[in-house]
């Protein structure tokens, strides 16, 4: 399972566990222990460290052996109304907004369950074909828990995890990356469906990388998403075929002619 599904149940569930007046959602890290199944699993809540101020609370996701599969803590604070009249805060230029693209098909998964059937995206810099920064929207289509509205840090957890997949240092390359963990800073409440992430990704030759996403809501910059990065070599065919190949089956390109 792609780890924004975890996340945004954790984030869905830490938001609303044990509620008191430290209740906005400043910091939420989920760590990745093992590939998370298609398959029921126990969810877990508890507070940590209770307090009106600070709250901490941890969630995790167990199987059938209790075993843990997955595991967050999300860092709770008290909001109130302060005067920050004066305060600088870091110039930051608006990304071009999601109805500056189409809605895009991934460049793989086609028939598979996963993180491209859920999501609308929405790539406004940057491409799924070469390795680098870029720059994507994106809106979760579907419920975390069936029946329930999406929370806002919900659905900026679900795609904050993407942030190594916008920024993919190694795409084209012979080499992988996937991140174990996420960590998600937030300042302010999502507003509206959408979340961007502007994102940049670093690879390096002894096997550890780093993405960082800038987070944003189509009125601004909301935070900032950052994953560690395993680092490896490609598991079967190099990254470059593999993606050759899928643009071939998404083009036709790759048909044989009459005469072969």
């Amino acid at each position: 399972m792609h780890g924004g599904a975890p996340g945004a149940l954790f984030a869905t569930v830490c938001e609303q566990f044990d509620p008191g007046p430290a209740s906005f959602v400043a910091r939420l890290t989920v760590e990745l222990l093992r590939p998370v199944p298609l398959a029921p699993l126990e969810l877990r809540v508890r507070t940590i460290r209770p307090g009106k101020k600070v709250q901490w609370i941890e969630a995790a996701l167990v199987d059938d052996e209790d075993r843990e599969m997955a595991r967050a803590t999300a860092l709770r604070i008290r909001g109130d109304d302060v005067d920050t009249t004066g305060a600088a805060h870091p110039d930051v230029e608006m990304p071009p907004p999601p109805d500056t693209a189409v809605t895009q098909k991934f460049p793989f998964g086609e028939g598979m369950v996963g993180f491209w059937n859920v999501h609308d995206v929405r790539l406004v810099r940057g491409s799924w074909m070469a390795p680098g920064p870029g720059v994507a929207w994106f809106r979760l289509k579907c419920p975390v828990i069936a029946g329930e509205p999406i929370s806002p840090v919900a659905r900026v957890a679900a795609a904050a995890d993407f942030g190594s997949g916008v920024s993919n240092p190694v795409r084209t390359t012979n080499a992988a990356a996937i991140n174990p963990e996420l960590t998600v800073h937030l300042h302010r409440h999502p507003a509206g469906e959408w979340v961007c992430l502007e994102s940049g990704a670093w690879a390096q030759p002894h096997g550890v990388g780093m993405a960082e996403s800038r987070l944003f809501d189509e009125h601004g910059v909301i935070g900032r998403g950052v994953q560690s990065l395993l680092v490896e070599a490609a598991a079967d065919l190099p990254m470059s075929t593999a993606v050759q190949r899928a643009v071939d089956a998404e083009t036709g390109a790759g048909d044989p002619s009459p005469e072969d």
